[in-house]
């Protein structure tokens, strides 16, 4: 439960219709199991001690009086167990019959849920809920819509459902949440029918979007399957719009388990204005509390290493094709509104000039406008090698743009003698010379030719600050600014192997020959022949700092909590001190170089990070970061 991690789990026990003593001892076991992989909230489906295809035997003492014996005997085991369990019975209320979600921990029952929306086959045996209190065993228990909240962890609240009763337009799910349910769990009764799976995977996902919680849905299992129906056990755990994980019907496995983050779901709670308008238009139910030992959950392949990649390799391509739409059709809006004759774009020979270029070549073909327009220029200096120059130079013929070679060795000289710099100290100076009379050159280059110039400057850059203040920071256009470091090298693969497909070959050895070299600005000397100066070698890893960016920028955790998920993440990749080192790193230039992203060009904006100054990111230069405690 630390940091708001919470395992939630899904049961799908070995049911036998109308024998509680049985699905008590099975039930019992699927706690012993949860128990041993440290699940925090448990679900069982519908009517689970009894089963849900009884029919008439609902109306029978025997089954009824067997079930609150079994439920008892239940509650007293639980003792043991540090899980919110919630199962399915059916309870007597003084004259009527309701279908029950009891929820119970440590020994205690917290509280009653009954189902409110009933079918017309629930109707023939079960009255609608309703607020109140019920006696059973000589004790009185929390009857009705509650939210069950933990004491020492209350961003996880607990909300119930039965059935179909999260599946409306108005739902019990809509209220809990409402009231501040961040956990829903629902007790699914449904039998198996050709679409049924689709549509249940469907509704988790937009549902647990639509009201930013988790959701926890356990399907009955085969054996409820009697007479007419079937069923499949088919079982779902949702988080935020995502399926987190899921139990396919008519498998075998009794118990589905999965990891939440809480405290993202109250995060972008917070960041929705609309929500306190209608927790306000909506009745809140009762709370009951519960106690927790507050320990740490495992996170062992919990996370993601690189967060901002889609996590199924299906996926790629499409996520790689929606980037480059959105960055060309953001740049070709741009060159239209600026009557702009052309476009300049400065191209290094590295991974995000390249991608700048691929960009703007994919914009002139939206406007219908020849490749000969676009303008690349290679402008080698000190650390320049062979091998970039060349790669630059072969991209801008196999595309078929203009190009430039403008060596600018003398022209920094020069400035170097203007100011009175040594050229033999490779301070800061030496190396941001460099930048801006790059940028000076395209910018003048640009305002000859009534053309843009294009940014190359990268999300992880502006995070680190790895930039030139009004060097490579500035242009007119920036394409990749909401694209990070590593999701850019899949998008150039992308592009390299769609170039192989289309029968370009000789592009796509280029591309792949750029994709292989070392990220570096090039300002420092070769040694060698060889590049001298590689980014991560100073400033870190960026798989590190993508991951630290997503979690802090995404989430806004704490620097403790990013070092856990890091140290697990990467487990046997990195050592923990050098995590450590580059985090620190991270959070020092994070808060320094806000003062570059405060003066940024327009750029499109590509996920759901960005640090766009006119709205996606606002930030003090001026902040101070505390003393970072990474406990």
């Amino acid at each position: 439960m630390k940091h708001g991690f919470i395992k939630l789990a899904a049961a799908v026990p070995e049911i036998s219709v109308a024998a509680p003593e049985k699905n008590e001892q099975e039930i019992l076991r699927c706690i012993q199991e949860a128990a041993e992989k440290g699940v925090h909230v448990l679900c069982f489906p519908e009517l689970s001690l009894t089963g849900c295809t009884c029919g008439d035997l609902f109306l029978t003492d025997a089954l009824l009086d067997s079930a609150e014996k079994a439920l008892f005997r239940l509650v007293e085991a639980s003792t043991a167990w540090d899980i919110l369990v919630f199962v399915g019975v059916p309870l007597r209320r003084s004259d009527k019959l309701y279908n029950c979600a009891v929820g119970f921990s440590g020994g205690k029952i917290w509280g009653i849920v009954p189902k409110v929306c009933l079918s017309a086959a629930d109707r023939r045996y079960f009255a609608p809920g309703e607020d109140g209190r019920i006696f059973l065993d000589g004790k009185d228990y929390c009857f009705g819509d509650y939210l069950f909240t933990c004491t020492n962890q209350p961003a996880l609240s607990v909300g119930c459902m039965i059935g179909t009763e999260w599946e409306s337009a108005d739902s019990r799910l809509r209220r809990i949440t409402a009231s501040g349910a961040t956990v829903a769990v629902c007790l699914g009764g449904s039998p198996e029918i050709v679409g049924k799976e689709g549509y249940r995977r469907s509704l988790a996902a937009a549902q647990s979007g639509m009201h930013t919680c988790a959701i926890v849905y356990s399907g009955a299992g085969e054996g409820e399957s009697t007479t007419d129906y079937v069923f499949s056990g088919h079982s779902l755990i949702a988080s935020g719009g995502v399926i987190i994980t899921e139990k396919r019907p008519f498998t075998e496995e009794k118990l589905l388990c999965g990891v939440v983050d809480i405290c993202h779901l109250c995060h972008d709670r917070r960041k929705n204005a609309g929500a306190e308008n209608e927790r306000s238009a909506i009745a809140v139910p009762g709370v009951v509390t519960f106690p927790f030992p507050y320990g740490e959950t495992d996170l062992t392949g919990v996370l993601a290493k690189r967060p901002f990649i889609p996590e199924k390799a299906e996926d790629m391509r499409d996520v790689c094709s929606r980037i480059l739409e959105i960055q060309a059709r953001g740049l070709a809006k741009r060159l239209r509104a600026s009557h702009a004759k052309g476009a300049v774009v400065a191209l290094s020979g590295g991974l995000d000039s390249t991608l700048a270029l691929i960009v703007t070549v994919r914009a002139m073909d939206i406007l219908a406008r020849g490749h000969e327009e676009i303008l690349s220029v290679t402008m080698p200096c000190f650390g320049t090698t062979n091998r970039t120059r060349s790669n630059a130079e072969e991209l801008a013929a196999e595309l078929g743009t203009s190009f430039r070679c403008i060596d600018i060795k003398e022209a920094v000289d020069l400035h170097f003698r203007d100011i009175g710099h040594d050229a033999e100290d490779h301070s800061v100076v030496y190396e941001n010379a460099q930048a801006r009379e790059r940028t000076q050159i395209i910018m003048d280059i640009a305002n000859r030719d009534g053309s843009l110039v294009i940014g190359t400057g990268d999300l992880s850059e502006l995070a680190l600050g790895w930039a030139t203040y009004n060097g490579d920071h500035m242009s007119n256009y920036g394409v990749n600014g909401g694209v990070p470091k590593t999701l850019i090298r899949y998008v150039v693969s992308y592009y390299a192997d769609i170039c192989e497909e289309g029968g370009k070959t000789r592009l796509a050895q280029v591309l792949r020959d750029i994709l292989d070299t070392p990220v570096s600005p090039e300002l420092l000397p070769p040694k060698d022949g060889d590049i001298a100066q590689r980014t991560e070698d100073i400033v870190g890893p960026y798989d590190l700092h993508d991951f630290f960016l997503y979690h802090l920028v995404r989430w806004g955790e704490t620097p403790e909590k990013i070092y856990r998920e890091a140290k697990a993440a990467f487990a046997g990749e990195f050592a923990d001190d050098v995590i450590e080192k580059w985090l620190r790193t991270f959070l020092r230039r994070f808060y320094t170089q806000q003062f570059k992203r405060s003066a940024l060009p327009d750029g499109p904006k590509v996920g759901s990070v960005g640090f766009s100054p006119r709205g996606d990111w606002q930030m003090p230069s001026d902040a101070v970061p505390e003393d970072v405690h990474l406990g």
